[in-house]
């Protein structure tokens, strides 16, 4: 077993997620497939949706560090577009796999959290009222998810301009 169990069970289930067609990801799925107990799962996630939470929010604040490094905010979307392209793969098969309400409510956190972190960067809405800027970024967040629910080959060839446009 490898030192880490916690990085075993996430790929694990992220290997089932990938390759098999499960309608739905259970716990008994991913210990068979890293060889574990029951227990040890517990032990380390209170349950599935737990460990997608895990799996989700273990890169985030370096993919959202990364992202507002860039001292261009427009450069920093794109990166965090990209990450989010990348991540959709995975989204969308958690989703088939009964967690769409699990997924939509992480997702849209981290959107969230990147936006409120570019804001306080960009030192955006100053003057505006707290429970004004609370509405921007949820408005922002679930824009994103909308945009990304549905996205295409084309608007990847056209991700400059998205971000340019949505910025």
């Amino acid at each position: 077993m490898a030192i880490d169990t916690k990085q075993t069970i996430a790929e694990a289930a992220l290997h089932i997620l990938m390759t098999r067609d499960a309608k739905k990801l259970t716990v008994k799925d991913v210990v068979e497939e890293c060889r574990i107990t029951r227990q040890a799962f517990y032990y380390h996630f209170e349950d599935i949706p737990v460990l997608f939470r895990w799996i989700l929010e273990r890169d985030r604040q370096k993919v959202l560090e990364e992202a507002l490094a860039f001292c261009d905010a427009e450069k920093g979307m794109k990166y965090f577009f990209l990450v989010a392209i990348n991540a959709a793969p995975f989204v969308k098969k958690g989703m088939q796999a009964g967690y769409r309400d699990v997924f939509q409510k992480m997702l849209f956190d981290y959107y969230y959290r990147f936006f409120e972190q570019l804001v306080e960067k960009e030192h955006l809405y100053q003057s505006e009222p707290y429970a004004d800027v609370k509405l921007y970024l949820r408005y922002h967040a679930y824009a994103v998810m909308g945009l990304l629910q549905n996205w295409t080959e084309d608007d990847t060839t056209h991700l400059e301009e998205i971000v340019h446009k949505i910025r």
